[in-house]
């Protein structure tokens, strides 16, 4: 017989599988590069790639019962009492998070809610509603206003907190950022401050934190019933029809404040959902809409929110990126305070998108020089390269506010440097582009940005012909300004920012103001709940102490009572105590 030793040696096959693993549900795709086409195996490889999804995203959603045409005809032949008793008592709970008895037959009579079926749950809504439309399922039988619940227990009016002191932007503050789509909000174009203004210093990003667990965040659904309402949501969305868009594109907020859930399964439905929303958007409600919500959400104290935010934004440079690059007077000075933030996914997702809406502008003679620009934003020690490639740059097109938003700010940062020649370069770009800009406004809001620096290289550097040169610039400035010369700009500058200081005098003062309110407020109420606690305690000393005399009285009539009892010869059932009958013999000697 042979003897096994530490020296044996054991040969073991291994047998490959032929098949591949099937994938199915709703979960995400993973890394895997050789998933097979749905429409076959016998396609070329260059085919099965066209059919792959990219990495991260999600499979569509498809329902679980209504996903064969006859399954939908069964469901629509019924009547319509039928189909919406089904939609309000099986499909929605299901998509919720909760399982009915007995769902899957009475060999299994509870089964617990999964991702996989809520899914399904949502897609069977989804389908649902292209039949029915909208209007019956989401409104006449309150599917939305179940939605809204689900994901805003409030309610989209109870967070609308427009008001001084109530957030950067109008429309509240971030801790609520689905008040951004407020009504109120919606009108407020100088709520987002210009580029070259610093209006809105407290944009700048210093840091990013985490408000721990749903609990802690004020999140009082639970995360199952979250998730199925933001599945369906996507499965909405994923219907491609636009009669859909003004009922879900309101809940682009709620989905962007998931995304900082404690849940991973609900922030990857609330990624999908915004990222679905975003798609379907019109490109015209970009402006009143998106815009003034991903602003919001890049105040979160929630570093995911803050970089699934900026990943829409790249989506909607992606998908309107006309109505973007208007807005990117707006959008630049607010994207870059997030380039400083303390989380590197943050600083990745901010330098991707300003590049993103920077690329958006239609100007052909700044495009090959873009990708430099934002490069110095991120890294102010690359200024003079972004120079280089705009002294490369002939100015031929009109000069618009959204192309001054991405010139300026890296102009002015050249103008502080202190050699002289980087200087003398930021001077001759200025004084080219000022001589193309379209219109006295589109310059206005950066004037308090170069001409304070150009006044300052004419007046303090030594040489001429550098001095000659910012001269020139700053004349050329003044005269895209408007004005008929330098001390008018000067003094125009030096009053517009006056005003600035006096309105940022007058928010900071209201702040203050709403603050004391509230303290006062707060402090009345907490005397208000002394006063009680204190009328509580003194209530229930008293019936403490009535509760004890009450017991002392009880202790003193039992020790009479048993007093009593001593002295008499019969007990408390009455027999004698002697002898023990009620009727003492003679010889019983208290007879």
């Amino acid at each position: 017989m042979a003897s096994i030793s530490a020296r044996t040696t054991h040969k073991v096959g291994v047998k490959k599988l032929g098949g591949k693993k099937k994938t199915g549900g709703i979960l995400k795709s993973g890394a895997s590069s050789k998933i097979k086409s749905s429409g076959g195996g016998g396609g070329s490889k260059s085919a099965s790639n066209g059919a792959l999804h990219r990495r991260g995203s999600a499979p569509r959603l498809h329902g679980s019962e209504l996903s064969h045409p006859s399954e939908i005809d069964a469901f629509l032949s019924s009547p319509l009492s039928r189909q919406r008793d089904r939609v309000l008592n099986e499909f929605l709970p299901h998509c919720l998070g909760e399982r009915a008895t007995f769902h899957e037959g009475i060999a299994r009579p509870h089964t617990a809610s999964t991702t996989r079926s809520r899914g399904g749950a949502a897609g069977d809504l989804a389908t649902i509603v292209r039949q029915l439309g909208p209007v019956v399922v989401l409104k006449r039988w309150g599917v939305l206003e179940a939605i809204e619940k689900t994901l805003l227990p409030q309610g989209l009016a109870a967070v609308f907190g427009n008001g001084p002191g109530k957030g950067v932007h109008p429309g509240g503050g971030m801790r609520k950022i689905c008040s951004s789509v407020s009504l109120a909000s919606m009108d407020s174009d100088g709520a987002v401050r210009s580029a070259g203004t610093g209006e809105n210093p407290s944009t700048i990003s210093l840091g990013t934190s985490t408000m721990g667990t749903d609990s802690k965040r004020g999140k009082t659904t639970p995360a199952n019933a979250r998730e199925g309402a933001l599945l369906f949501l996507r499965a909405l969305c994923e219907l491609g029809s636009k009669n859909v868009e003004p009922y879900v594109v309101p809940f682009l907020a709620a989905a962007l404040d998931e995304c900082g859930s404690s849940s991973s399964s609900v922030r990857e439905a609330a990624q999908d959902a915004s990222e679905a929303i975003v798609s379907i958007t019109n490109k015209l409600a970009v402006p009143r809409l998106v815009i003034p919500v991903l602003f919001e959400a890049l105040n979160s104290p929630e570093w995911r929110v803050k970089s699934t935010a900026l990943e829409r934004l790249v989506q909607v440079a992606t998908v309107a990126p006309r109505q973007t690059s208007k807005l990117l007077p707006r959008i630049i000075p607010t994207v870059t305070g997030q380039i400083w933030d303390t989380k590197p996914q943050v600083t990745k997702a901010a330098n991707a998108a300003l590049l993103a809406v920077c690329q958006t502008n239609d100007n052909p003679d700044i495009r090959p020089a873009v990708p430099a620009v934002v490069h110095a934003v991120s890294k102010p020690a690359d200024t003079y390269k972004a120079v280089e490639e705009l002294m490369a740059t002939t100015f031929v097109a009109s000069v618009d506010a959204s192309t001054l938003s991405i010139l300026c700010p890296v102009l002015s940062r050249g103008l502080k440097e202190k050699n002289a020649v980087r200087k003398r370069s930021c001077c001759v770009v200025i004084e080219n582009m000022s001589r193309l800009v379209d219109s006295p406004d589109a310059v206005a809001p950066f004037g308090p940005l170069l001409v304070p620096e150009l006044k300052r290289v004419v007046e303090n550097v030594q040489f001429e012909d550098i001095r000659d040169v910012a001269l020139s610039a700053l004349q050329a400035l003044t005269q895209a300004l408007g004005h008929a010369d330098v001390e008018a700009a000067m003094a125009a500058v030096m009053k517009a920012e006056a005003e600035r200081a006096e309105a940022e005098q007058r928010r900071i003062e209201d702040a203050l103001e709403e603050e004391r309110k509230a303290e006062e407020e707060q402090r009345k109420k907490e005397e208000e709940e002394r006063k009680q606690f204190r009328e509580a305690m003194e209530a229930q000393r008293l019936l403490d102490k009535m509760a004890l005399e009450e017991d002392e009285q009880k202790k003193e009539q039992q020790m009479l009572k048993k007093e009593q009892q001593k002295k008499s010869t019969k007990s408390a059932t009455g027999k004698c105590q002697g002898c023990g009958l009620k009727k003492c013999k003679k010889t019983c000697l208290f007879g």
